[in-house]
Parts: C-alpha cells; structure tokens; sequence
C-alpha cells in the first residue's frame, strides 16, 4: 500500500519565524551570524507569508541578549585552549562561527598569550615531545610536529616543542600564580 505524499510544511508567519528563533537560541550556544544563516535557511526551505525580515529578527535576539556572539567566543577560545588547538584553528573556529570585527580582536592578545601553553597542553595530550614515553625517530618526529601544526601551531614552536627532552619541559605553572 503507497504512502500519501507528505505535504509541505506550512509557509512560514513572522511569529512562526520567530518561535523558530527561540528555540534555536535556547537550545544551542550560537552567534548572531550562526542564528541568522538558520533563518535564512528556514525561509528558504518553506518560504514565508507577507515580508519576514530575518536581519531585524537576529538584531531583536542580539538586544534581548538571548545571542551574545563576545560570550560565544570566550567559551570557544577557552574550550579550544583546553583542547591544547593553536590560535591559527582558535581564529579560523571564530570566523566560522562568525565572530568578526571588535569582538574578534578583543580576544586575539589572549588567544596569542597562551599560544604556548595550549602547545604544550596538545603536546601533553598526544605524547609529542618531552611526553613522550621514549626518544621517537626523525620520520616519527616529523609527523607529530605535522599533527601539531595542523591543530593550529606554529611550526617554529612545534618544531621546538617535539625537539625537547623530558628535563626541557617549562613549569607553566610559574604563568598561573
């Protein structure tokens, strides 16, 4: 037996767009950017009743402070930093995410200062280096120093880091007191 076709979804109302955006913003941590590209996207896919004007919906969720792309990014860069990931992957997140402008470079000193804790911290995380168990040879040297400038290192500091010995090993401490 041949299911019914299912019918489209209803065209969208500016109070439907706008529960739509209530939801969005109560479940996911997001920029206004992020916000904006889904209802552009909902509009698209079921098109709307009368003039919808998603641009003054994101600026409403902005002033409201139900989207605060500043916070968005501190959590990011924080939880970036923890993941041991370089301030090349921390900005490239960042403009993904579609933090831009004052909010970006506001964080970019301390994206920067800590370029070489969150290097150790990877190092830490995947053996490299003074981590690792035992001395590793040049080709296996030259892959973690590889793995490390793809999560966003630079390769002078990766390259030092994976040449270090376990009594080369910085106390980082020393920056947090």
């Amino acid at each position: 037996m041949p299911r019914e076709p299912r019918r489209p979804p209803p065209a969208l109302t500016q109070p439907a767009l706008e529960r739509l955006a209530l939801r969005y913003v109560e479940r996911f941590a997001t920029t206004r950017a992020k916000l904006l590209d889904y209802l552009r996207r909902k509009l698209r896919e079921r098109g709307s009743e009368g003039v919808i004007d998603p641009e003054a919906l994101a600026d409403r969720m902005v002033e409201l402070r139900y989207v605060d792309d500043l916070a968005f990014a501190e959590s990011r860069v924080a939880a970036m930093a923890r993941r041991g990931l370089g301030p090349r992957r921390v900005r490239d997140a960042l403009r993904h995410d579609g933090v831009a402008g004052e909010d970006s470079s506001m964080l970019n000193e301390a994206i920067d200062e800590g370029a070489e804790a969150t290097a150790m911290a990877f190092a830490r995380r995947r053996r490299i280096g003074p981590f690792a168990p035992e001395p590793v040879e040049r080709d296996q040297r030259e892959r973690q120093i590889a793995a490390m400038v793809r999560a966003g290192h630079a390769p002078s500091l990766a390259r030092r880091i994976a040449s270090m010995t376990g009594d080369d090993v910085p106390d980082l401490r020393e920056d947090h007191a």
